[in-house]
């Protein structure tokens, strides 16, 4: 969802060059694209450097994801730390993420930290509208669809089997929320809760409550989970994945809640929205027993987590609407933060359950 940015294209340019000249001296930056509306994590600012080299004059292009600053939807966004995680996965694992060059922890320059990213081509999934209503996913063969989802569900597999203590990925762990896993995701998003949204929540409280008491246990080490963990966080190029987004909500715990929240959001943007889920897109019980296979174990208590991957996001979403609501784009009276598609479809689950 995106938000209102005001931000001056030309003084972007002149103090972004300015500072890229500290790590390539005589640096020219053309031009800068700076979006009119600026998602509510980050900001993404997308330009082509120019420098001399040993008299060869070079161009590459170039990403800056800057911390947010117009509007939070976590209430304590890690920055730091997803420039961290990603800076080990692009130099110590086989994880594709875009390269990662350099990192500017101050504010001095654009108002926020920032990091600077290799630019990758390609092409990703949209979620307005959600991919199974629109955009190039509608376009291409079932079995481009397929290679997408296969791919990106090895790529999981990959991580989730990544040595935790060896990569020092251990600050990933948010001890004050209690136990890595399901402890921490359950006081967390309670908390997150209440901060995101002053009103009634009644599906997503009936969730919370729900996941309270059928808390199922976790008997493996934690593993590093992407926690945004979707085909839609995915640069593509002819169904093969080349670079994975979006790590904000990276933790410690269960491959499962990867596997499940992968699954919600295929639900939600098809099912939830109702749309018809597009052919070639393999059905959640093949991805289930293909994940088994590849983690080499039985994947457990999937119906709880398919449950913690609703509550997650209608707290989400509760946030989004909010800002909604300080945007002046809906009414405060407007019941979207507790009844939208996702706790519509959380509702239904919830039922089902019973």
């Amino acid at each position: 969802m995106p938000v209102p940015d005001q931000r001056d294209p030309e003084v972007t340019r002149s103090a972004l060059a300015e500072w890229l000249g500290r790590h390539l001296p005589g640096v020219r930056i053309p031009h800068v694209d700076t979006p009119q509306t600026s998602g509510f994590s980050n900001e993404t600012l997308m330009f082509d450097a120019e420098w001399t080299d040993g008299g060869q004059t070079r161009r590459e292009p170039f990403v800056a994801r800057v911390a947010p600053t117009r509007y939070q939807v976590f209430p304590e966004p890690r920055f730091a730390d997803e420039h961290r995680l990603m800076r080990i996965l692009d130099e110590r694992t086989p994880v594709p993420v875009p390269p990662i060059r350099w990192y500017e922890p101050s504010a001095d320059v654009l108002g926020a930290p920032f990091f600077v990213m290799g630019r990758v081509d390609g092409r990703v999934p949209t979620d307005m509208p959600p991919y199974h209503m629109g955009g190039w996913v509608t376009e291409v063969a079932p079995d481009e669809r397929a290679a997408m989802w296969w791919s990106t569900l090895e790529i999981m597999a990959v991580l989730h089997r990544l040595d935790v203590a060896e990569l020092g990925l251990d600050f990933l762990d948010r001890p004050r929320w209690g136990a890595p896993g399901i402890d921490q995701r359950l006081n967390y998003y309670e908390h997150y809760l209440h901060w995101a949204y002053d009103g009634p929540q009644e599906t997503a409280l009936k969730a919370l409550d729900w996941l309270k008491a059928n808390r199922p246990e976790e008997p493996d080490e934690p593993a590093v989970l992407w926690g945004d963990s979707r085909i839609g966080n995915v640069i593509f190029q002819a169904g093969a994945p080349k670079a994975v987004l979006d790590w904000e909500t990276a933790a410690l715990g269960a491959p499962e809640e990867d596997l499940a929240w992968f699954l919600f959001l295929d639900r939600h943007h098809s099912e939830g929205v109702g749309a018809a889920r597009l052919d070639g897109f393999p059905s959640p019980a093949e991805t289930v027993a293909r994940y088994e296979e590849l983690l080499g174990r039985p994947m457990r208590h999937m119906a709880y987590y398919e449950i913690l991957s609703g509550f997650k996001f209608s707290v989400i979403m509760a946030r989004i609407g909010q800002a909604m609501i300080d945007f002046g784009w809906i009414d405060g009276t407007s019941d979207f933060p507790y009844n939208n598609n996702c706790t519509q479809l959380l509702a239904r689950i919830l039922e089902a359950g019973r």
